[in-house]
């Protein structure tokens, strides 16, 4: 799973990217690069897991994090931008909502609903311009040979045009498998799966008023949206213990990090889910499309399991902790053999 961070000048991405990945970024001329970096998958069941098991060894999912160069006016008209959104399968949208008098602001003040629509529309554009461009062509193929194919996807591209020009992300529009595969190799970035952070002060972790501004066009717009706090973020980052953690967050009445939030709003709009496979020798999540059947899940281990699939042992996460043993599972009989369907 590769998330890009985008945002305007000065919204905290680079310093919530920082903290996220544990990449310290020094500034240097490579400021139009993409800056990858990655970091686990938190899931409170893992740790239970390895509490309950205590492993040779524990392996998390990872998310792999790119933190992408400013959307701003030069970034925008060299367009490499594009291209490194086009390669993500979701996009972190970090949006400004703190006020700081030392920190300057691109636009001259801080409007996070403004910031939000300006990075939107110039994604939007994007697409537009390419189907425009597109339809320009496979008109003029389409004058000269009569191909089906190239008049069907002519058809698709008007389709996303409308869409387009109401100002709408094409994730919108739900599409055919034939659909799918005519535009699979095209850099639409609206049809990516989007994530809104909106980055507050301290003292505002726990104001939900800061998602009012979004909340409406999130749904519509089908975008997950959740509230951070870099400066909280990279406070936390300094303490050593898990447990001292926990009690910082609780004294701050939140009950994840940024980094479990933004995994968890990824996984849910990418509709990915984690399952375990669990023993004295390891502990290891994985990620899995949700709905995917027991031999896709083996295939994520390793494409020989998928291949030779006969049978899977499977357990709840849920009926395990109430038994507190694999032992009591099987006197209860809540352990399953699951075939292929």
């Amino acid at each position: 799973m590769k998330v890009g961070i985008i945002g305007l000048p000065q919204t905290g991405k680079k310093t919530l990217f920082q903290i996220l990945s544990g990449n310290e970024i020094k500034e240097s001329s490579k400021a139009f690069k993409p800056v990858p970096g990655s970091a686990d998958i938190l899931d409170s069941r893992f740790n239970k897991l390895v509490e309950m098991y205590e492993p040779k060894k524990n392996v998390r999912a990872r998310i792999e994090l790119v933190l992408l160069p400013k959307m701003e006016a030069e970034t925008i008209s060299r367009g490499e931008i594009f291209r490194d959104i086009a390669d993500m399968d979701a996009i972190c949208h970090v949006v400004r909502s703190f006020e700081d008098d030392s920190i300057y602001h691109a636009e001259g003040s801080v409007d996070s609903r403004r910031d939000f629509e300006m990075v939107n529309s110039e994604l939007v554009l994007h697409d537009q311009i390419f189907v425009e461009k597109r339809i320009e062509r496979l008109e003029a193929m389409v004058k000269k040979i009569k191909d089906e194919d190239q008049q069907k996807e002519l058809v698709l591209m008007h389709k996303l045009k409308d869409i387009l020009e109401e100002e709408k992300p094409l994730r919108l529009i739900e599409l055919t498998d034939d659909e799918e595969k005519m535009i699979r190799s095209y850099p639409f970035i609206t049809r990516k799966k989007m994530v809104i952070a909106v980055n507050v002060s301290e003292e505002d972790l726990d104001n939900e008023a800061f998602l009012s501004p979004f909340k409406q066009s999130c749904e519509t717009l089908e975008i997950e949206v959740m509230l951070v706090s870099a400066k909280v973020e990279a406070e936390i980052a300094m303490l050593d213990t898990q447990e001292e953690k926990d009690e910082f967050l609780e004294g701050l009445g939140i009950g994840q990090t940024a980094l479990e939030s933004l995994t968890g709003l990824c996984l849910k709009s990418l509709n990915l889910i984690s399952f375990f496979t669990v023993g004295k020798d390891e502990v290891r999540q994985w990620l899995v499309g949700n709905g995917a059947k027991a031999p896709r899940a083996a295939g994520v281990i390793h494409s020989d399991l998928e291949r030779g699939f006969i049978r899977a042992e499977v357990f709840k996460y849920n009926d395990l902790m109430t038994s507190g043993s694999e032992a009591e599972l099987k006197k209860a009989g809540r352990i399953y053999v699951e075939g292929k369907d």
